[in-house]
């Protein structure tokens, strides 16, 4: 049987058309969509790299699918391009689908169930008045494009070139000898067979050690060349993701970069990125901010940079009501030293830079789950000190651990969590009896109501922000949206007007029980305006 299973049939009557397998010019406006549907994401990323510059054109594909909607909405124009759009229905269907389960891919062929989304009020609303109108605020930011400076591009690309060079061969001569530090079997011949920096060190199945950033990590303070190496592959990483392949994707006709904004992908609720990427830009590193300076306004404007502010550590005190964490906001006071001050008794005034430190990774690492494992790498303390600076944190804002175990136990009962809004993230693997499988649908139970929370309040900001700019005739663009930050490109005499405008609609979306604070900077580059 098994014979016959593999035996190639060569008696199946097939009729062969030699001239349909000549192979032609690829059609990139037909191959791509295609790429994003079946979600071959490395391909996309390939077919971005390989398709000539003069075959690449503004409009994306998600942008094709939505203009015959944007002729349909109220007070809007349709878009001009030259291209044949799918049905209104399609997109009605791309947003219905993905609010009734945004972790099932939605099949545009079958229908979804409509009467579901309109009997659940909360996500009826969400569709109507702001996934839907928010189509149209993501087309204009597509078509606005972001402008980069590729002298300053350039610039960054020789000098982290030199930076890694250096490097390089300081890990050389830490290691006693030339080797290849990209392959990770080599690195870890030299970590753990040449420097023995892990007698226990485990190895794959290939027999190969492990040289993750996890493993690095464990045993980064037991030899310099462990530091070395991870910074080779953080400043590698940037140079060749972001700052050589950043002006591949420039439109030689606008001068700008047009990424597309997904709205239908993360299963939280947020907004991705994608040709390039615009979300995941390191920024916050040093190196990283070089990025942010090559972000560039268009002649005669400034960038204006808005970004909220702790929006989940409020979103957290609000949801739990917790009246520690309620009250250092309402005094104003930074959360993260009331934080170290709660937590390690004392003053906030006597708080030291390094209790601070531990006390903001803590807020942070509550809300996703942090283990007193991770926290301790994280911090770099010892797993016992760890776990008393978690055991302290709860003491001090005991209705935060209410909260995470109430949002457990809703999981458990409904299969699903909910944000402010209504968005749902369903948990089936709540009742996993994989332990590992279980406390992942755990972690999540705490963080989509807060991280699905600020997607949505950013995105009501957004379409609302959209509507006043029209409704005031300014010129004003929102040219980029990362995660909790609003980017736009302002006329110098309009800034202080959007200022204003940007800042009222950001902290109005909703009133919680601590205020929502935008925070505006101003610049002649990302960089400064941030």
């Amino acid at each position: 049987f098994s014979k016959f299973l593999a035996t190639i049939r060569t008696d199946v009557p097939i009729q062969l058309d030699e001239q349909s397998l000549t192979t032609q010019e690829i059609d990139w406006n037909r191959l791509t969509p295609i790429y994003q549907e079946l979600e071959f994401n490395s391909l996309i990323k390939k077919a971005a790299a390989t398709e000539p510059r003069a075959n690449r054109t503004r409009t994306t594909v998600k942008e094709e699918a939505t203009l015959d909607l944007f002729a349909q909405l109220p007070d809007q124009q349709a878009a001009t391009a030259n291209v044949q759009a799918p049905s209104y229905d399609t997109i009605e269907n791309r947003l219905c689908a993905y609010l009734l389960n945004p972790e099932v891919s939605f099949n545009p062929y079958k229908e979804p169930d409509w009467d579901a989304l309109k009997k659940d009020l909360c996500l009826w609303n969400l569709y109507n008045d702001v996934e839907l109108p928010l189509v149209n605020v993501l087309r204009e930011m597509e078509q606005a494009g972001v402008r980069f400076d590729t002298a300053i591009l350039q610039q960054a690309e020789s000098e982290l070139g030199k930076e890694l060079t250096t490097l390089e061969q300081e890990i050389y001569t830490l290691a006693g000898e030339t080797f290849n530090i990209n392959s990770p079997s080599q690195v870890g011949d030299i970590l753990f067979d040449k420097l023995h920096l892990d007698d226990k060190a485990k190895r794959g199945s290939k027999g190969k050690y492990s040289t993750s950033e996890e493993v690095l990590l464990g045993i980064k303070d037991k030899h310099p060349i462990v530091a070395k190496i991870l910074d080779q592959r953080e400043l590698k990483k940037l140079i060749s993701t972001y700052i050589t392949t950043l002006p591949s994707y420039i439109n030689p006709e606008t001068g700008k970069i047009h990424t597309t904004y997904n709205q239908t992908v993360t299963a939280t609720g947020r907004l991705s990125s994608s040709n390039p990427n615009l979300q995941n830009l390191p920024i916050r590193s040093e190196r990283g901010q070089l990025i942010r300076q090559a972000v560039i306004p268009d002649e005669g404007c400034l960038i204006l940079s808005a970004d909220y502010s702790q929006i989940e550590l409020r979103l957290m005190a609000h949801m739990s009501q917790d009246p520690h964490l309620i009250e250092a906001f309402m005094q104003g006071q930074d959360i993260h030293s009331a934080t170290a001050a709660k937590i390690f008794h004392k003053d906030i005034a006597d708080v030291t830079k390094e209790e601070r430190r531990r006390a903001k990774t803590a807020n942070f690492g509550i809300i996703y789950g942090i283990s007193a494992f991770g926290l301790a790498q994280q911090i770099g303390c010892s797993r016992g000190e760890a776990k008393q600076l978690i055991d302290g944190y709860f003491e001090a804002f005991p209705q935060v651990i209410d909260f995470i175990e109430k949002q457990k136990t809703l999981a458990r009962e409904k299969g699903f969590v909910e944000t402010l809004f209504g968005r749902k993230r369903y948990l089936p693997d709540i009742l996993s009896h994989n332990s590992v499988v279980r406390s992942f649908a755990e972690r999540n139970a705490v963080n989509a109501p807060i991280q699905g929370t600020a997607a949505d309040i950013i995105k009501i900001a957004m379409v609302s922000i959209a509507r006043r700019l029209k409704e005031e005739h300014l010129q004003a663009q929102m040219i980029m949206q990362v995660h909790d930050e609003l980017n736009f490109n302002v006329p110098e005499t309009e800034i202080d007007s959007v200022q204003k405008l940007v800042v009222q609609e950001m902290q109005n979306v909703v009133h919680l029980s601590v205020p929502l604070i935008a925070e505006c900077g101003i610049g002649h580059n990302w960089l400064e305006a941030h």
